[in-house]
């Protein structure tokens, strides 16, 4: 029993419940919808954080170069920034394919990108180290 002291000598009862609130929606919790589990996330959400990241610079660097990357490639590249980050290396150029990256190692952020054509003679600044994928 409750009292309402905002008026007097009037008592409000409790709702009366029988533990289990029902709703229209009914789900069940159970269900694993396409194979989804904790396990699977936490693995979708482990091989995400160790990929590259590309900055908007990049992604605009690229499409203006034309340059699609495959699933490989974008693998040599993840493989390329694990060995600069074992060697120290901070900026780092990748160079695969006819291809040239300036990534960021710590952030594993790719900076900007370069095709085969703007290759020759250009000049990368602001590295330490250069991997060849």
């Amino acid at each position: 029993m409750v009292i309402n002291n905002n008026y007097p000598n009037r008592i409000i009862k409790p709702p009366i419940t029988t533990g289990k609130v029902q709703t229209g929606n009914h789900r069940n919790v159970n269900t694993n919808p396409a194979g989804v589990n904790f396990e699977n996330f936490l693995q979708q959400a482990i091989d995400k954080g160790s990929g590259v990241k590309f900055s908007k610079h990049a992604e605009m660097r690229m499409q203006a170069r034309n340059i699609d990357l495959t699933q490989t490639q974008k693998d040599k590249i993840s493989n390329a920034v694990s060995k600069a980050q074992q060697k120290g290396i901070k900026d780092s150029l990748v160079i695969l394919d006819d291809m040239a990256f300036v990534i960021n190692v710590n952030s594993k952020t790719v900076v900007t990108a370069v095709n085969n054509n703007e290759l020759k003679e250009n000049v990368f600044t602001n590295i330490d180290g250069a991997i060849f994928a």
